[in-house]
């Protein structure tokens, strides 16, 4: 069980720690650089990579986690937990709210790149 609630809480944090900016980064040359070309490195990081893998996860997510719904999905383990597709539906859930805090994030950093306060 203990499983299950530590990667229900890492996967529900990922978007709390995007949304917040508060997300490990190599910052070796990204210090250095202006705000802009800062609001420019995660806009552009924002769509290619953010993005299509959330996308990507969360659809084949949906399917994983309904198809674990269909067939009534149980730990193999004796005594363990049933209703698995609680534990699986939170997958595709996560990263919804990672593309979601990723618009947010981005269109913060649009409004940075173009000189309007946050």
């Amino acid at each position: 069980m203990e499983w299950h609630l530590f990667s229900t809480l890492f996967l529900l944090g990922i978007s709390y720690t995007l949304q917040s900016d508060t997300h490990v980064r190599v910052d070796i040359f990204y210090a250095n650089l202006t705000q802009k070309k800062q609001a420019l490195i995660n806009i552009t990081g924002f769509v290619i990579f953010i993005l299509p893998i959330s996308l990507l996860v969360a659809y084949y997510g949906i399917g994983y986690s309904f198809n674990a719904f269909e067939i009534g999905e149980i730990s193999g383990d004796p005594g363990g937990l049933t209703h698995r597709f609680i534990i699986k539906s939170v997958i595709p859930l996560s990263f919804i709210l990672v593309i979601i805090s990723g618009f947010i994030f981005a269109h913060d950093n649009y409004k940075n790149l173009k000189g309007e306060s946050t």
